[in-house]
């Protein structure tokens, strides 16, 4: 089957033929006038497809999907665009917060204060007059250790103790308290203990640990930047940082877990996180198809750590692009949000032959959720403890301020799946059935919201019960469409519409203009005969191509559910027909929570977004590219709500990154060079392999900081001054977010910049009170027009004046202390 599969896909790439529904024109007038006529009544069941991330000719695009109604042309006038910007340059001009440093790593002391405080340490051990070591400690878990040293790791061996070349369960020592020191054992009753001045197994000896030198360094991923990040002077003020609000971090569990090659973590690290896949490996790198077909290399170099010759690199897309390291020197270069969206597609898990884990949707994403929390367990354990390390999980936007103002990464859960909730459907005679009702969806909600989730798409490949999605392009969108069918006994319905401007309409498909639609449908007939794979495959008229399938009333509900739950919707992967109406829904229910994360929207939309209250990451891709993205929505931005700019990576996600400019460019990034917060960045190093942004581009996630350095440098070489403006915005990407995600917590936009909020002096007098938590003050009179420090700027109105300033100071603990009016 899976080879079947394979060839047809050459067979009919190589023919340039797709399927579809056939059939004539659909207008933008007709196709408005029947979104309008479907309001109330159950939205048409149509099918569509999936994006193509890896396309390196559509990631720097400002849309990379397209639209069915006349909505979807930027409706923005020139004025708006001029008004727009000059609100943006007004936020520009406000106050900065005030920052201050904190250290990266706890202080380590002579004498470890408990059994997580030795990480990444040089310690001795000495019990009965003995003493043993040096050992580097390599943290492996929350109190778990390699004790490495020259010649290997320590390890117990029958009941005897020696050095072993490899990590290995019995090297990994487990770290007890015991009175003034520690005890260390491999389990099953393997206990270190000093007997005739030697180790070996035995009742256990209580170790006293002292800090050491000569130790050799464990093999590891580096960061190489200077300088300790920055944190607020306060728990509760306005946040700085960047913001990646698209990202597959658990991606090396996707698609039955043996199609990503590397992980984002490992217990014994880089040397066995980082390594590729055991079919690349064993072809020597000529039998990765996938690979081969994405990157458009024939084969590559298998080997990661050390040499990472050919991988990781901006096309190389089944290899491992967020580990640890990686992330972390992102966090140590100013971001501070980062949305980890849990991912999984069924049918193309199903139809790889190699795999390890369930191909089911869901059950892959609850062992992804599973995934997050260990490898925070394994971040804290290399930063001395539970809740010490750069990288926290967080539900609300009040917990992911205090995390970023103390200095760290918040991380939000999210999903980003084809078959949510088992919410595929069947298309039998004609008639699309279900697999899903609204009591199971909100049963899912609840069951999500509770793991942890806060942001969401309804689609992402095939289309579902609850929408169509936007299709991917040309060859890639052959392959996908066949999944299509196969989970749903249908192809996408494709319609010609109008107008074919490259970035209002869904993904184009692939058509041949000179076979009629018998021909065509009777060579892929003959195809699927010999392969007994597909049926006919339908012929699509020439783009632009609208997808018949929008939302449905279970996708309504969905987002209504969303909205019940304060979680936040992503449109993006949306036919342009149920992008229209889920905004709809967005607009009727007067909910702000909503983002475009990836660039998975068309231009009617992204207006409407920002209109909502709501926030838009790009899709990264090239820094050229991200730089034209960043100008045009600075057009679309609402002045009344905060304005900050970020990027979704969507790496891990078979999305391509972006490419380098090149060391020859007359303004290439020149290291070491001053990142946010006045850290100083140099190239980073890992094995034996150094990355340079102008030659690598963005090869995997630790690049980030160099990419944004690059946008200055472009947007500066475009227009003096600009170069700063991309990085004050980029640098208010958090607040914006978390100010979105406080709307979508029910929390009012502010006063100050929405004159029909501001509530009378008096009423404020009322409502404000000393003693009331910061959250507490918002719930009563909104978001703050600033946050600096420990005070609160909000607007009111006066018996003469239609505008009073209202300052609100608070305690170090973030309660009112006083009100002041001026």
């Amino acid at each position: 089957m899976v080879l079947s599969l394979l060839v047809a896909t050459v067979v009919v790439a190589t023919a340039v033929l797709l399927p579809g529904s056939g059939g004539g024109q659909l207008t933008l007038a007709a196709a408005n006038e029947q979104l309008k006529s479907e309001r109330g009544v159950p939205h048409d069941d149509a099918l569509l497809a999936p994006h193509s991330h890896n396309d390196p000719a559509t990631k720097n695009d400002v849309s990379r999907g397209l639209s069915v109604d006349e909505t979807a042309i930027d409706p923005t006038t020139a004025v708006d665009r001029a008004a727009a910007e000059a609100a943006v340059d007004r936020q520009r001009a406000l106050p900065d917060p005030t920052l201050r440093k904190v250290a990266a790593y706890p202080t380590r002391t002579t004498v470890p204060a408990n059994r997580y405080a030795m990480a990444g340490g040089c310690y001795t051990l000495r019990a009965s007059g003995r003493t043993f070591g040096p050992y580097y400690f390599k943290a492996t878990r929350l109190g778990g250790y390699l004790l490495h040293t020259p010649q290997g790791e320590l390890a117990m061996s029958g009941n005897t103790v020696a050095t072993v070349a490899k990590p290995s369960a019995a090297a990994d020592w487990t770290v007890t308290r015991s009175g003034n020191g520690f005890r260390f054992d491999v389990g099953a009753g393997k206990v270190l203990t000093v007997v005739g001045g030697q180790l070996v197994k035995g009742s256990g000896t209580t170790f006293a640990l002292r800090t050491a030198t000569g130790c050799p360094s464990y093999p590891e991923a580096q960061v190489n930047v200077a300088g300790d990040p920055f944190a607020g002077i306060s728990s509760f003020q306005e946040v700085r940082g960047f913001v990646d609000a698209h990202t597959h971090g658990m991606a090396f569990e996707f698609l039955g877990g043996s199609v990503h090659c590397g992980r984002p973590w490992h217990e014994y690290g880089a040397p066995h996180a980082l390594q590729d896949c055991v079919d690349h490996t064993l072809t020597g790198g000529r039998g990765a198809l996938l690979e081969a077909v994405l990157s458009g290399e024939a084969a590559h170099d298998p080997v990661g750590w050390p040499t990472f010759k050919d991988w990781p690199a901006p096309e190389s897309l089944t290899h491992e692009g967020t580990y640890w390291r990686w992330l972390e020197r992102a966090w140590r270069g100013g971001q501070r949000l980062f949305v980890n969206l849990l991912v999984e597609n069924n049918k193309l898990c199903e139809v790889y032959p190699l795999k390890r884990n369930s191909c089911d949707d869901m059950t892959s994403i609850r062992l992804q959720a599973k995934d997050m929390r260990v490898m925070q367990d394994y971040i804290d354990a290399q930063f001395g403890g539970p809740g010490k390390g750069f990288y926290r999980i967080v539900t609300s936007p009040y917990e992911a301020r205090r995390v970023i103002n103390s200095g760290k990464m918040a991380v939000v859960m999210g999903i980003e799946t084809s078959i949510p909730f088992g919410c595929t459907y069947k298309s039998v005679l004609g008639q699309d059935l279900p697999a899903c009702n609204e009591a199971e969806i909100d049963a899912n909600l609840d069951e999500m919201h509770a793991l942890g989730v806060r942001q969401m798409e309804l689609v992402n490949k095939f289309d579902n019960a609850l929408a169509g999605v936007a299709g991917d392009a040309g060859e890639v969108g052959v392959v996908i469409n066949a999944a299509n069918f196969l989970e749903t006994g249908s192809f996408w319905r494709m319609e010609h519409c109008e107008p074919a401007d490259g970035e209002s309409a869904d993904n184009p498909q692939v058509t041949l203009p000179d076979i009629t639609a018998g021909q065509q449908d009777a060579l892929f007939g003959a195809i699927g005969q010999i392969l007994g794979l597909l049926p006919a495959l339908p012929l699509y008229p020439q783009p632009a191509h609208c997808n018949k399938r929008g939302l449905t009333e279970l996708g309504v509900h969905t987002i209504e559910g969303l909205a019940q739950r304060n979680m936040i919707f992503d449109p993006d992967h949306l036919s342009v027909k149920a992008r229209a109406a889920s905004m709809d829904v967005i607009d009727d229910l007067g909910y702000p929570g909503v983002i475009s994360s990836h660039s998975w929207s068309t231009p009617d939309t992204y207006p409407r977004i920002y209109e909502a209250g709501g926030f838009i990451t790009p899709y990264a891709g090239d820094s050229t590219g991200f730089v034209e993205k960043w100008r045009r929505h600075l057009g679309w931005a609402d002045p009344r709500f905060y304005f900050g700019f970020g990027f979704g990576a969507d790496i891990n996600g078979l999305g391509a990154q972006g490419n380098p400019r090149g060391s020859d460019v007359p303004n290439p990034v020149r290291y070491p060079f001053t990142g946010l917060g006045g850290v100083r960045i140099g190239k980073q190093k890992a094995g034996q392999r150094t990355w340079d942004i102008n030659v690598d581009g963005v090869a995997q996630y630790g690049l980030y900081p160099d990419w944004v350095e690059d946008l200055r440098l472009i947007a500066e070489s475009q227009h003096r001054g600009d170069g700063a403006k991309i990085v004050d915005d980029m640098a208010r990407g958090a607040e914006a977010y978390l100010q979105m995600w406080e709307r979508a917590d029910g929390i009012a936009a502010d006063s100050c910049r929405n004159p029909r909020l501001r509530l009378g002096v008096g009423r404020v007098r009322a409502l404000v009170r000393e003693g009331m938590t910061g959250r507490a003050v918002m719930q009563a009179v909104g978001q703050p027009y600033q946050r600096l420090g420990r005070t609160f700027t909000f607007c009111a109105k006066g018996a003469v004046r239609p505008k009073v300033k209202v300052t609100a100071t608070l305690s170090a603990a973030g309660r009112v202390t006083s009100l002041r009016f001026s």
